[in-house]
């Protein structure tokens, strides 16, 4: 505070001997009947203990008398108030805000070890696949899972990211992939993942040294996925289906590298609402279906197929339905992962 700074005693008249401004250190000696001008942030003499707002005295030239006294201590920081010499400062494995920054630089330390975010390769595969902007011929889409999925990691925090794109053959397929091994800590891929003819993904994948951790997932959409890694670099090769691939990337890549980047909660949210509509699985699967929920109820949206994103761009929830229950009534509580 902005006041007179005293040793605290049953008077409450004193001369003024001194003062004291943020920034300047002076530690003299000073009597009971005596105080000193003092600003907010300045140093506090050892001598001196209680602080008292200049709006509660009054002043007569070199002397001040307490109209409004204040308890012993009061306006004074004490010595390890916010952290005592050797108590640890932060824990391993803590998130770093704007107000940690603040905290460690307050402290004097400029410098801490973080975990690295990585840099990720996004491989988009396709002879179909023409850039946005670029005349469309017959035959062709226009190419959307890169921007999609640069977009997505973004939201995760990583900025360090760089899109290729191949042609439908195994040769530039190995190629580009030991390129991407080589210099990335993560590699997704888009497409060429499933088994068709012209599907060489997983081929060029093993061919350059990637261990399966495992492909193919008992789930709606997004069954083709494949997950491996080579040495310290993961690998993710998702649909090509922009839905599948979005899907995906909720559900295994967002967990993967929080993972990596030192995140304890890894996983998304998980939120119970009751469906407004029943709905029943056929197929034998996992589904995750584009829904839109509010404070009670979720809706599950129309356009379910893993080639559409025009539900996905409004949908602000995955519903979760397991691949052995069949049938959800109206008014069941389901699991909902939020997105978006």
């Amino acid at each position: 505070m902005d006041g007179y700074a005293f040793s605290f005693s049953e008077l409450n008249q004193f001369d003024i001997v001194g003062v004291s401004q943020a920034g300047n250190f002076s530690n003299e000696q000073i009597k009971k009947n005596q105080a000193i001008r003092i600003f907010t942030g300045a140093y506090v003499p050892d001598c001196l203990d209680t602080v008292v707002m200049q709006e509660h005295t009054q002043r007569n030239e070199q002397t001040i008398t307490i109209i409004k006294k204040p308890n012993a201590l009061t306006n004074v920081r004490s010595k390890g108030e916010q952290i005592k010499k050797e108590e640890l400062v932060l824990e391993k494995d803590t998130l770093i805000t704007p107000a940690a920054i603040g905290f460690l630089a307050c402290l004097g330390i400029t410098e801490i070890n973080v975990y690295k975010k990585p840099k990720v390769a996004i491989v988009v595969t396709g002879n179909e696949l023409v850039k946005a902007g670029k005349k469309l011929g017959k035959g062709k889409i226009f190419e959307s899972n890169s921007v999609m999925l640069k977009v997505a990691l973004q939201g995760v925090g990583i900025n360090k990211i760089k899109t290729f794109s191949v042609k439908d053959n195994l040769k530039n397929t190995k190629k580009t992939l030991q390129n991407c091994l080589s210099k990335f800590d993560v590699v997704l891929v888009s497409g060429g993942i499933s088994v068709g003819d012209y599907d060489f993904v997983k081929e060029a994948l093993l061919y350059n040294g990637v261990e399966e951790l495992f492909y193919t997932i008992n789930q709606k959409p997004g069954k083709p996925l494949f997950f491996g890694k080579k040495d310290k670099t993961i690998v993710f090769a998702l649909p090509g289906n922009p839905a599948s691939a979005l899907s995906c990337f909720y559900i295994y890549v967002h967990l993967a590298l929080k993972k990596t980047m030192g995140f304890d909660s890894v996983h998304l949210n998980k939120i119970k609402r009751k469906i407004k509509t029943p709905f029943q699985n056929t197929t034998g699967k996992s589904l995750f279906l584009k829904g839109f929920y509010n404070d009670e109820s979720v809706t599950v949206l129309e356009s379910q197929s893993s080639a559409m994103l025009n539900t996905f761009a409004t949908a602000n929830g995955l519903i979760y339905m397991p691949y052995n229950t069949e049938l959800v009534a109206e008014n069941e509580e389901v699991t909902v992962i939020p997105i978006n």
